[in-house]
């Protein structure tokens, strides 16, 4: 059983406390929320790897490691993360619970203080963060950016964003562009540093055996010396309920690939005025979100027109996508299927069975969040985000009563914005 509390700390700093004893270990997340901006992306990416790198106290990554060794081996890990059009950038902890090591060690406060001495008393000189370390991990992130074309799925559906939302801040990678991360200095990321500890909401996260009071006193200790300026409330996402153009946009870009990569944008429209998360998610697996969907049932098993098909929902932005990997000749035919499968969800064309199916698979998924504290700590996080209150078992209790009408409803809306092929360059005319 998961016991939940949340609750504001300081000004514009919340902790969601969710109190578990299934798990040896326990997790301790701080994440700086800021929008998403083309300009500053890069700096906010850069930030946690840069402060991870040393303290005024700990001011090289042995020394910090000598620490964490002295806390039963605590590990703390950089996180940067995009939710709708909101940077999240910040640490996350994983160190054995109190309840597993001698009387009084008191990991948790230790672990805190630490986190807390990593995010607001970095390595300077001359009031500077560290020249050689802002230089070392901007290099490290601008092979981190060229490396996202490694993967071929990943940078097709990072190119669909790119082409479907133009002038939407929802296109800019998470980690920035290289343009921006090539002109971090140190003077320029010191200066963003204090404006995001200063006015950034401050989501932190706790999952173990700790009572709730606990982690709190242990929290505002650690957090004392945070700079907090009035006003700054959580970043806003753009969210456009209708596709850029009334027809679907196309773009194609020919890469040395061995198999096409498709991928189709859509929003979901007049839905996201007032968004039933349950209703959404059940209707995207119904349609493509997992093994009993439409996608996979029909055109990957049914007609072979793709190695695989499936479907996501991004709520916070009001898109769902569809990624795919097809051979380079059957895009017109799988692209047309893949369509003709959301018009099949919109005009109810679904029996009870794959209804049930579908509110089966996404339950399952719920019920399993709960396995992980990664996962609920990803989960917690965009539960504050979104603005929901409830653990994944009460998301799941909702899902298992959505109706099909309210899929029908919620399905009427939704219009295919664009789609992105990334295929051979031996299959482009030009090649030939």
């Amino acid at each position: 059983m998961q016991e939940v509390c949340r609750r504001q700390i300081a000004h514009n700093v919340s902790l969601t406390c969710v109190r578990m004893r299934k798990f040896k270990t326990a997790c301790l997340s701080i994440t700086l929320l800021t929008g998403l901006e083309r300009e500053t992306a890069a700096k906010s990416a850069l930030l946690p790897s840069v402060l991870r790198r040393g303290t005024a106290i700990h001011p090289d990554m042995e020394s910090l490691a000598a620490v964490m060794d002295g806390l039963y081996g605590v590990q703390i890990e950089p996180l940067v993360r995009k939710k709708g059009e909101i940077q999240c950038v910040g640490f996350r902890a994983d160190f054995v619970d109190d309840d597993f090591v001698p009387a009084g060690a008191n990991v948790l406060e230790n672990t805190a203080a630490l986190l807390g001495e990593i995010l607001l008393n970095p390595a300077t000189r001359g009031g500077q963060l560290l020249g050689a370390y802002v230089d070392s991990e901007r290099e490290n992130l601008i092979n981190e950016i060229r490396a996202t074309v490694n993967d071929k799925g990943v940078y097709a559906m990072r190119r669909l964003f790119e082409v479907m939302c133009p002038g939407e801040r929802f296109a800019t990678l998470k980690l920035g562009t290289e343009a921006g991360a090539k002109k971090i200095t140190a003077a320029g990321l010191t200066k963003h540093y204090r404006n995001l500890v200063a006015s950034a909401p401050i989501e932190v996260f706790y999952c173990g055996g700790a009572e709730p009071d606990r982690v709190e006193r242990a929290l505002t200790g650690a957090l004392s010396a945070l700079p907090r300026r009035s006003g700054g409330g959580m970043p806003a996402t753009q969210i456009r309920l209708q596709p850029v153009k009334e027809e679907l946009r196309s773009y194609r870009e020919a890469l040395d690939v061995t198999q096409g990569k498709l991928t189709l944008g859509l929003r979901l429209g007049e839905t996201m005025t007032a968004p039933n998360v349950a209703v959404l998610r059940v209707l995207n697996t119904l349609y493509g979100g997992g093994v009993t969907s439409k996608l996979f049932r029909n055109v990957r098993e049914r007609l072979s027109l793709c190695y695989y098909a499936s479907s996501a929902v991004e709520l916070n932005k009001g898109i769902m996508m569809v990624a795919s990997g097809i051979e380079f000749g059957k895009y017109d035919e799988a692209l047309a299927e893949i369509l003709r499968q959301l018009e099949a969800v919109k005009s109810g064309d679904f029996t009870q069975d794959e209804l049930q199916s579908a509110k089966s698979e996404l339950i399952t998924s719920l019920q399993t969040v709960s396995d992980a504290q990664t996962r609920l700590e990803d989960y917690y996080l965009e539960q504050a985000i979104s603005g929901l209150r409830c653990t994944p078992e009460e998301l799941a209790a909702l899902a298992d009563g959505v109706t099909r009408d309210e899929i029908i409803r919620a399905a009427a809306g939704i219009r295919p914005d664009a789609v992105y092929f990334l295929t051979g360059k031996e299959a482009e005319p030009d090649a030939q």
